[in-house]
C-alpha cells in the first residue's frame, strides 16, 4: 500500500453522513513519530480495506499536526495510530487533542503497537477509544471498529 493511497472513492459531504450505515466507513491508518517498523500498521489498514472500509495510509514518520491534517482533509471517521518507539503516551494524547482543537473531536481513536497495559488504561483516560497490541486478530479490529462507529452515530 502508498501511502496515501486510499481504496474507493468518497461521496463528500458532512463527516460520517451516512459512512456507518452505508458501511463506507473512512479511516486513516498512521505511523506517528520516528517508528520505521510499520508491518502491523499495514497488515491492518489491508484488513479494514479488505472489509469494504476506505483506509489512507499516510506512511512513516508523520507528525501529529500531519496525522490530524490527513484525518480533517480526508473526512475520515476514525484514525488507527500504530507505534513501537515508545512515544505512545506523547504521541497518541497529541493527536487527540489537536483533533479537539480543529473540532473533529467526533473522530474515533484507535491504536495499536508494544504498549505496556498500564498505559492503556492511561491513553484510554486520555481520549483513545481502544488500544490492540500485537497478536490480536485484524478480525477482532475490523468487527470493534464497525460496532464503535455504530455507537457514535
Amino acid at each position: 500500500m502508498r501511502p496515501g493511497s486510499g481504496a474507493g472513492v468518497g461521496t463528500g459531504g458532512e463527516r460520517g453522513s451516512g459512512t456507518v450505515a452505508q458501511g463506507r466507513i473512512r479511516v486513516v491508518v498512521a505511523k506517528p513519530g520516528l517508528d520505521g517498523h510499520d508491518r502491523g500498521a499495514k497488515v491492518v489498514a489491508r484488513a479494514l480495506r479488505d472489509a469494504g472500509m476506505e483506509v489512507i495510509y499516510t506512511g512513516l514518520h508523520q507528525t501529529p499536526e500531519q496525522i490530524v491534517a490527513a484525518v480533517v482533509q480526508e473526512d475520515a471517521d476514525a484514525v488507527g495510530l500504530s507505534i513501537h518507539s515508545g512515544a505512545h503516551m506523547t504521541l497518541f494524547p497529541r493527536v487527540v487533542e489537536l483533533l479537539r482543537e480543529r473540532g473533529a473531536d467526533d473522530v474515533l481513536v484507535f491504536g495499536g503497537g508494544i504498549i505496556p497495559r498500564e498505559d492503556i488504561v492511561l491513553l484510554k483516560e486520555q481520549g483513545v477509544a481502544e488500544i490492540f497490541t500485537p497478536g490480536t486478530p485484524t478480525g477482532k479490529i475490523v468487527e470493534w471498529l464497525r460496532a464503535a462507529l455504530d455507537q457514535a452515530a
